[in-house]
């Protein structure tokens, strides 16, 4: 498989079909790691702290080592080229994570946002936006923002 991915990055050839044929584990990846960097770049500030912030949450969500991870966020910014919005990724989790592991994801976007001390309009859009297509509450949304601030501050 790694090597497959491989191939794929390094000709910069993403066929449709061969994303979707992605089992559901790879795919759950990629739509986590795309919101996460669309979030991140919503900003039009991509910085370290949430570059690193992404990789080090890709590997312990999903248990994978570096090389899959920088190929993963590789595959997922290919993957962000050509989609044409947000549903497309958060459809992928609706269809396979519980509310509680949505509440998650949403908790890790807010972590990502205050990752470099700053909240910017549009990263709150996109969360907002994001939390409204995995069918979360608003209360559900601020009560991610609340709880991330609360560990932040301790």
């Amino acid at each position: 498989m790694l090597g497959f991915i491989k191939n794929l990055i390094s000709n910069n050839y993403i066929n449709e079909d061969v994303i979707n044929n992605f089992d559901r584990e790879k795919q759950l990846q990629i739509a986590t790691c795309a919101l996460m960097i669309e979030v991140a770049t919503s900003d039009d500030d991509f910085s370290k702290v949430e570059k690193s912030f992404i990789s080090k949450t890709m590997k312990q969500e999903f248990q994978l080592d570096d090389n899959l991870v920088t190929e993963l966020i590789e595959l997922s910014t290919q993957r962000i080229d050509k989609s044409v919005s947000l549903y497309e990724f958060t459809d992928v989790i609706n269809k396979t994570y519980s509310r509680e592991e949505k509440f998650i994801i949403l908790k890790n976007l807010w972590r990502l946002v205050f990752a470099d001390e700053k909240l910017d309009k549009y990263e709150e859009y996109f969360i907002r936006i994001i939390s409204n297509n995995l069918h979360l509450d608003h209360s559900d949304m601020i009560a991610a923002k609340m709880d991330v601030k609360k560990e932040k501050s301790n």
